[in-house]
């Protein structure tokens, strides 16, 4: 009897500490998607973070997103509006340079009310399977109708598709 009833207490306590170490569920959205994006067209690569709402938006809401610069530096930010009718918030960030492979870049975000006040923050890590250095320095196409970039494309018919150098070692 007596090693039933602590087993039975030893499952009840683990029960109990996985709970407490639960992401609680309260909150406007959670992370349901996080990558890099590398776009060799263009040669950008970028950050793009997918929340899915789970309680309503607030009207004339906005939220902020602090990525952490692969380059070095300031973090990059943005600010978007949001929409209480949003069922996703797909953030995107400004290009990046020297995105490392296997490296964990930080992600902080945070969903502010008309007041600018703070509803909710959430912060996450990033990791790229890809080095940026499988991007070419240049963008490959310019325009609308994506013309060839003189710059990639020489006229004696060579290319150059070296990656950006300026990236510390």
């Amino acid at each position: 009897m007596t090693l039933k009833f602590l087993r039975y207490s030893g499952l009840v306590a683990l029960t109990l500490l996985a709970a407490c170490q639960r992401d609680s569920g309260d909150g406007l959205t959670e992370i349901s998607g996080k990558l890099f994006v590398f776009n060799y067209r263009v040669a950008t690569a970028t950050y793009v973070i997918t929340l899915q709402r789970k309680a309503p938006l607030p009207e004339n809401g906005v939220v902020e997103a602090e990525y952490e610069n692969p380059r070095g530096g300031a973090p990059l930010t943005t600010r978007s509006k949001i929409y209480p009718f949003w069922e996703k918030i797909v953030l995107e960030s400004p290009p990046l340079h020297c995105i490392v492979k296997d490296r964990r870049y930080a992600v902080k975000i945070r969903i502010l009310d008309s007041d600018s006040k703070l509803l909710q923050s959430l912060e996450t890590t990033v990791v790229s399977n890809l080095d940026q250095t499988i991007l070419p320095a240049k963008p490959l196409v310019i325009g609308p109708v994506y013309t060839k970039n003189p710059e990639v494309y020489k006229a004696d018919g060579t290319a150059d598709y070296s990656p950006d150098a300026g990236c510390p070692a």
